[in-house]
């Protein structure tokens, strides 16, 4: 669903998803000469903001196109292609790793963070964040559209012994199964502003993540029954001034590890 899709992602969701990156980095305590990790970089947020606070950054991302992106945007970065639960990198390589968005991509959570274990030196932080479920209302909207046009969303990527809640003790349970101590598990919520037409656009025709993947595959038909429903909703999410303010909740935890 990622394949190609970094200028997509840039125009739609990485403002969104940038909202946590002070946060992350900071339970990370990354900082001037920090040796930093941060798996599943994206187009690059996080590996810039760290590069901002004098860290040693290096990223890894599955997908080639967003390994190209991050290189582009922080080239005094090390970017490389990774995947976890298998990161290329010796044990003890890093003293922080963050995972901004990252765990609701992966099949097996508690292996991904074993991995990020794995690679921390010991008192090395690891942070995650992840979309509390149940979701706010500004993160179903898409979502809410297009099954009120009668589009069925595709089954949930994580099979039984692995799907976890996605609240902050959920999180923050994941990460003391992986090994980590001192564990600490929030929420952040905020109000994300957004044109109502850049935001179905970015998604129904950029086809990113698993809504921009179900929007991207609809009829002619059910795409304008789907963008109907949409513009219904979403006036109920506009702000004094007609942009929309979508609220989002995210979950934020953090540990150390012993």
């Amino acid at each position: 669903m990622w394949a190609g899709r970094a200028a997509a992602y840039r125009r739609s969701a990485e403002r969104l998803c940038a909202h946590p990156v002070p946060d992350l980095l900071d339970a990370a305590r990354v900082a001037e000469g920090v040796g930093h990790l941060d798996v599943g970089c994206g187009t690059g947020t996080v590996v810039e903001a760290a590069r901002a606070r004098g860290a040693h950054v290096t990223a890894v991302d599955a997908e080639p196109d967003m390994v190209a992106a991050t290189g582009a945007r922080v080239p005094q970065a090390r970017v490389e292609h990774g995947t976890l639960p298998e990161l290329p990198f010796p044990d003890a390589e890093f003293d922080a790793a963050t995972a901004n968005f990252v765990l609701n991509h992966v099949g097996d959570p508690i292996a991904a963070l074993t991995e990020l274990h794995r690679v921390l030196r010991p008192g090395g932080r690891v942070a995650v964040t992840l979309w509390r479920n149940p979701d706010a209302a500004g993160q179903t909207l898409l979502g809410r559209a297009a099954q009120a046009a009668g589009v069925t969303p595709p089954a949930g990527r994580a099979g039984p012994g692995v799907d976890f809640a996605r609240t902050g003790d959920g999180v923050a349970g994941l990460l003391r199964t992986a090994g980590f101590a001192d564990v600490r598990g929030t929420e952040l919520a905020w109000e994300h502003p957004a044109d109502a037409e850049e935001w179905w656009a970015g998604f129904a025709d950029g086809g990113i993540g698993t809504v921009g993947t179900m929007l991207g595959a609809l009829t002619q038909e059910e795409r304008a029954a789907a963008k109907a429903h949409y513009d219904r909703l979403a006036e109920e999410l506009a702000g004094p001034d007609g942009r929309l303010l979508l609220p989002h909740i995210a979950v934020l935890a953090h540990g150390v590890k012993a």
